[in-house]
């Protein structure tokens, strides 16, 4: 009998080798952009990814205010909040939203590509989105990674 051992090995919070990452977001259109960044945040494109533990990347997004929106979603995409308040529902459309602030357009797009759960919402701390290409990050060295060379 062949005596060769294989084991899983699982990631866990003592093991990850967790990375600073900056995307430029100029030129992309918003959701093929939100896909690779929720994959970056997430790890799964390491080969010790593991589901159930935070092993992705902090990531910083430039440029927030250059992001494309395809066909007519400017004006159709509309964005639902509530007040609180009975009668408190508010809508803001994506054109509005990309004028007053064009990260949070960024960052709902990405928090809804993460799991619903604590994992998502540690997950989503590692995220940052700038408008322009100025960021508060320059002491961490972050490595410029290009989306379109991402599978």
């Amino acid at each position: 009998m062949n005596n060769l051992s294989y084991k899983t090995v699982s990631a866990n919070k003592a093991t990850v080798q967790k990375e600073w990452i900056v995307v430029d977001a100029e030129g992309h259109n918003l959701g093929r952009l939100a896909t690779k960044v929720a994959m970056l945040l997430r790890g799964k494109y390491k080969p010790s990814y593991t589901p159930h533990v935070d092993c992705g990347d902090n990531v910083i997004v430039i440029n927030a205010e250059k992001i494309n929106l395809t066909g007519n979603k400017l004006n159709d995409k509309t964005y639902v909040r509530h007040t609180g308040y009975p009668g408190g529902q508010r809508f803001l459309t994506a054109k509005v939203m990309q004028q007053k602030n064009p990260a949070l357009l960024v960052e709902k797009a990405v928090k809804g590509m993460l799991p619903k759960n604590r994992l998502g919402a540690q997950l989503f701390r590692n995220l940052n989105v700038y408008v322009g290409a100025a960021h508060k990050h320059e002491a961490q060295q972050p490595k410029t990674v290009n989306l379109n060379e991402i599978k």
